[in-house]
Protein backbone atom coordinates (compact mmCIF):
# COMPACT_ATOMS: atom_id res chain seq x y z
CA UNK A 1 0.00 0.00 0.00
CA UNK A 2 1.29 3.44 -0.81
CA UNK A 3 1.02 6.52 1.38
CA UNK A 4 -1.80 8.98 0.64
CA UNK A 5 -1.35 10.31 -2.85
CA UNK A 6 1.33 7.75 -3.79
CA UNK A 7 0.39 4.76 -5.92
CA UNK A 8 2.36 1.80 -7.16
CA UNK A 9 1.78 -1.75 -8.23
CA UNK A 10 3.43 -4.14 -5.84
CA UNK A 11 5.05 -7.45 -6.54
CA UNK A 12 5.74 -10.13 -4.02
CA UNK A 13 9.35 -10.41 -2.95
CA UNK A 14 11.46 -12.86 -0.97
CA UNK A 15 11.41 -12.49 2.75
CA UNK A 16 13.89 -9.96 3.98
CA UNK A 17 13.15 -10.19 7.68
CA UNK A 18 11.32 -12.36 10.18
CA UNK A 19 8.16 -11.43 11.93
CA UNK A 20 8.43 -10.90 15.65
CA UNK A 21 4.96 -12.06 16.56
CA UNK A 22 3.47 -12.04 20.03
CA UNK A 23 1.52 -14.88 21.48
CA UNK A 24 -0.93 -14.19 23.51
CA UNK A 25 11.17 2.40 32.35
CA UNK A 26 16.41 5.81 35.80
CA UNK A 27 16.41 9.47 35.21
CA UNK A 28 19.78 11.17 34.50
CA UNK A 29 21.13 13.32 37.33
CA UNK A 30 21.67 17.00 36.53
CA UNK A 31 24.89 18.22 38.18
CA UNK A 32 24.94 21.93 39.23
CA UNK A 33 27.61 24.14 37.68
CA UNK A 34 29.94 25.82 40.16
CA UNK A 35 29.93 29.60 39.83
CA UNK A 36 33.26 31.25 38.93
CA UNK A 37 34.59 33.56 41.68
CA UNK A 38 37.58 34.90 39.80
CA UNK A 39 38.43 35.77 36.22
CA UNK A 40 40.75 32.79 36.11
CA UNK A 41 38.12 30.26 37.20
CA UNK A 42 38.01 27.20 34.99
CA UNK A 43 35.24 27.22 32.41
CA UNK A 44 33.00 24.14 32.19
CA UNK A 45 33.64 22.00 29.16
CA UNK A 46 30.93 20.57 26.96
CA UNK A 47 30.27 16.89 27.27
CA UNK A 48 31.06 14.84 24.17
CA UNK A 49 28.12 14.34 21.83
CA UNK A 50 28.04 10.61 22.57
CA UNK A 51 27.83 11.25 26.34
CA UNK A 52 25.03 13.78 25.84
CA UNK A 53 23.08 11.32 23.70
CA UNK A 54 23.58 8.55 26.27
CA UNK A 55 22.29 10.81 29.06
CA UNK A 56 19.01 11.20 27.15
CA UNK A 57 18.30 7.46 27.14
CA UNK A 58 15.99 6.44 29.98
CA UNK A 59 14.77 3.07 31.09
CA UNK A 60 11.14 2.22 31.79
CA UNK A 61 9.43 -0.95 32.97
CA UNK A 62 6.83 -2.31 30.58
CA UNK A 63 4.49 -5.22 31.27
CA UNK A 64 3.54 -7.15 28.16
CA UNK A 65 -0.08 -7.64 27.16
CA UNK A 66 -1.74 -9.95 24.67
CA UNK A 67 -0.92 -8.94 21.11
CA UNK A 68 2.45 -7.34 21.95
CA UNK A 69 5.48 -7.74 19.69
CA UNK A 70 9.05 -6.68 20.38
CA UNK A 71 8.92 -4.66 17.15
CA UNK A 72 5.83 -2.78 18.34
CA UNK A 73 7.21 -2.09 21.84
CA UNK A 74 10.53 -0.84 20.43
CA UNK A 75 8.71 1.44 17.98
CA UNK A 76 6.40 2.76 20.71
CA UNK A 77 9.26 3.77 23.01
CA UNK A 78 11.78 4.68 20.27
CA UNK A 79 14.18 2.11 21.70
CA UNK A 80 17.81 2.55 20.55
CA UNK A 81 18.82 -0.57 18.67
CA UNK A 82 15.21 -1.54 17.99
CA UNK A 83 13.62 -4.88 18.81
CA UNK A 84 16.91 -6.76 18.60
CA UNK A 85 18.44 -4.67 21.43
CA UNK A 86 15.17 -4.98 23.38
CA UNK A 87 15.37 -8.75 23.11
CA UNK A 88 19.05 -8.73 24.07
CA UNK A 89 18.33 -6.59 27.16
CA UNK A 90 15.51 -8.91 28.25
CA UNK A 91 16.72 -12.31 27.08
CA UNK A 92 16.57 -13.72 30.61
CA UNK A 93 12.86 -12.83 30.91
CA UNK A 94 11.90 -13.62 27.31
CA UNK A 95 14.08 -16.59 26.49
CA UNK A 96 15.90 -17.24 23.24
CA UNK A 97 12.86 -17.03 20.96
CA UNK A 98 11.94 -13.37 20.27
CA UNK A 99 8.70 -14.51 18.64
CA UNK A 100 7.37 -16.00 21.87
CA UNK A 101 6.13 -13.26 24.19
CA UNK A 102 4.00 -14.31 27.15
CA UNK A 103 1.45 -11.96 28.67
CA UNK A 104 2.45 -10.26 31.97
CA UNK A 105 6.25 -10.29 31.46
CA UNK A 106 8.05 -7.22 32.87
CA UNK A 107 10.58 -5.78 30.42
CA UNK A 108 13.24 -3.13 30.90
CA UNK A 109 12.80 -0.85 27.91
CA UNK A 110 15.32 1.78 26.87
CA UNK A 111 13.62 4.92 25.56
CA UNK A 112 14.71 8.32 24.26
CA UNK A 113 11.26 9.76 24.95
CA UNK A 114 10.64 12.10 27.89
CA UNK A 115 9.13 10.50 30.97
CA UNK A 116 5.72 12.09 30.50
CA UNK A 117 5.63 11.01 26.88
CA UNK A 118 6.51 7.43 27.76
CA UNK A 119 3.95 7.36 30.57
CA UNK A 120 1.29 8.81 28.29
CA UNK A 121 2.09 6.24 25.62
CA UNK A 122 1.44 3.41 28.05
CA UNK A 123 -1.83 4.88 29.36
CA UNK A 124 -4.74 4.09 27.03
CA UNK A 125 -7.35 6.77 26.35
CA UNK A 126 -11.04 6.02 26.83
CA UNK A 127 -11.49 5.62 23.08
CA UNK A 128 -8.45 3.37 22.86
CA UNK A 129 -9.66 1.25 25.80
CA UNK A 130 -13.04 0.73 24.16
CA UNK A 131 -11.37 -0.29 20.92
CA UNK A 132 -9.09 -2.74 22.72
CA UNK A 133 -12.09 -4.23 24.51
CA UNK A 134 -13.83 -4.79 21.18
CA UNK A 135 -10.74 -6.42 19.71
CA UNK A 136 -10.40 -8.73 22.71
CA UNK A 137 -14.07 -9.66 22.32
CA UNK A 138 -13.56 -10.47 18.64
CA UNK A 139 -10.40 -12.43 19.44
CA UNK A 140 -12.26 -14.65 21.91
CA UNK A 141 -13.24 -16.86 18.98
CA UNK A 142 -10.90 -19.46 17.58
CA UNK A 143 -9.58 -18.91 14.06
CA UNK A 144 -7.35 -21.13 11.94
CA UNK A 145 -3.81 -19.84 11.51
CA UNK A 146 -4.08 -19.38 7.76
CA UNK A 147 -5.29 -16.77 5.28
CA UNK A 148 -8.93 -17.73 5.74
CA UNK A 149 -8.65 -17.44 9.53
CA UNK A 150 -6.74 -14.14 9.34
CA UNK A 151 -9.37 -12.58 7.09
CA UNK A 152 -12.27 -13.80 9.22
CA UNK A 153 -10.67 -12.57 12.45
CA UNK A 154 -9.87 -9.22 10.81
CA UNK A 155 -13.47 -8.90 9.59
CA UNK A 156 -14.81 -9.47 13.12
CA UNK A 157 -12.50 -6.75 14.45
CA UNK A 158 -13.46 -4.45 11.58
CA UNK A 159 -17.16 -4.99 12.31
CA UNK A 160 -16.61 -4.05 15.95
CA UNK A 161 -14.84 -0.85 14.86
CA UNK A 162 -17.14 0.18 12.03
CA UNK A 163 -14.65 -0.54 9.23
CA UNK A 164 -16.31 -1.77 6.01
CA UNK A 165 -15.03 -4.60 3.84
CA UNK A 166 -16.06 -7.99 2.54
CA UNK A 167 -14.23 -11.30 2.54
CA UNK A 168 -14.04 -11.25 -1.25
CA UNK A 169 -12.70 -7.69 -1.34
CA UNK A 170 -10.00 -8.44 1.21
CA UNK A 171 -9.02 -11.77 -0.33
CA UNK A 172 -8.84 -10.32 -3.85
CA UNK A 173 -6.53 -7.50 -2.78
CA UNK A 174 -4.39 -9.74 -0.58
CA UNK A 175 -3.73 -12.12 -3.45
CA UNK A 176 -2.77 -9.24 -5.75
CA UNK A 177 -0.55 -7.48 -3.22
CA UNK A 178 1.26 -10.38 -1.50
CA UNK A 179 -0.12 -13.71 -2.78
CA UNK A 180 -1.14 -14.40 0.82
CA UNK A 181 2.40 -14.09 2.27
CA UNK A 182 2.26 -12.08 5.55
CA UNK A 183 6.04 -11.52 5.40
CA UNK A 184 6.11 -10.16 1.85
CA UNK A 185 8.23 -7.00 1.37
CA UNK A 186 8.50 -4.77 -1.69
CA UNK A 187 12.12 -3.61 -2.05
CA UNK A 188 12.01 -2.15 -5.54
CA UNK A 189 9.35 0.60 -5.91
CA UNK A 190 9.41 4.34 -5.07
CA UNK A 191 8.33 3.70 -1.48
CA UNK A 192 11.26 1.34 -0.95
CA UNK A 193 13.61 3.90 -2.56
CA UNK A 194 12.31 6.47 -0.05
CA UNK A 195 13.11 4.10 2.83
CA UNK A 196 9.55 2.96 3.56
CA UNK A 197 9.04 -0.41 1.83
CA UNK A 198 5.56 -1.89 1.66
CA UNK A 199 5.04 -4.84 4.00
CA UNK A 200 2.66 -7.66 4.80
CA UNK A 201 -0.49 -9.12 3.35
CA UNK A 202 -1.90 -5.84 2.03
CA UNK A 203 1.49 -4.16 1.56
CA UNK A 204 1.27 -1.17 3.90
CA UNK A 205 4.18 1.20 4.41
CA UNK A 206 5.04 1.97 8.06
CA UNK A 207 3.58 5.54 8.13
CA UNK A 208 0.26 4.30 6.76
CA UNK A 209 0.16 1.31 9.11
CA UNK A 210 0.91 3.56 12.10
CA UNK A 211 -1.71 6.14 11.09
CA UNK A 212 -4.49 3.60 10.55
CA UNK A 213 -3.53 0.95 13.13
CA UNK A 214 -6.49 -0.19 15.21
CA UNK A 215 -5.83 -0.29 18.96
CA UNK A 216 -5.78 -3.78 20.38
CA UNK A 217 -4.26 -5.40 17.31
CA UNK A 218 -0.53 -6.07 17.19
CA UNK A 219 1.54 -2.96 16.42
CA UNK A 220 3.39 -4.88 13.75
CA UNK A 221 2.80 -4.55 9.99
CA UNK A 222 3.86 -8.18 9.54
CA UNK A 223 1.08 -9.41 11.81
CA UNK A 224 -1.52 -10.64 9.29
CA UNK A 225 -4.64 -9.58 11.20
CA UNK A 226 -3.23 -6.17 12.21
CA UNK A 227 -2.09 -5.57 8.63
CA UNK A 228 -5.50 -6.39 7.14
CA UNK A 229 -7.40 -4.24 9.66
CA UNK A 230 -5.08 -1.22 9.23
CA UNK A 231 -5.13 -1.51 5.45
CA UNK A 232 -8.92 -1.77 5.34
CA UNK A 233 -9.15 1.21 7.72
CA UNK A 234 -6.98 3.19 5.27
CA UNK A 235 -8.97 1.99 2.25
CA UNK A 236 -12.24 2.98 3.95
CA UNK A 237 -10.89 6.49 4.56
CA UNK A 238 -9.51 6.84 1.05
CA UNK A 239 -11.89 4.83 -1.15
CA UNK A 240 -14.92 4.12 1.02
CA UNK A 241 -14.07 0.42 1.37
CA UNK A 242 -11.42 -2.14 0.47
CA UNK A 243 -14.13 -3.53 -1.83
CA UNK A 244 -13.63 -0.46 -4.06
CA UNK A 245 -9.93 -1.17 -4.55
CA UNK A 246 -9.11 -2.98 -7.78
CA UNK A 247 -5.46 -2.04 -8.30
CA UNK A 248 -2.49 -0.30 -6.69
CA UNK A 249 -3.79 1.93 -3.91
Amino acid sequence: MAARGKHRRTRTSPLTRGVIAAGTGTAALALPLLGATTASAAQPTKAPAAAQAASQVKSVTYTTVKGDTLYGIAEKYDTPGGWRQLHKDNRKALGDNPRLIHEGVELKVRTTKAGKTADKASTPTKKSSQSVARVIQASAKTYPNNLDGWIRQAMDIMAQNGIPGSYEGIHRNVMRESSGNPLAVNNWDSNAAAGTPSKGLLQTIDPTFQAYHVAGTAFDPYDPVANIVAACNYAADRYGSIDNVWGAY
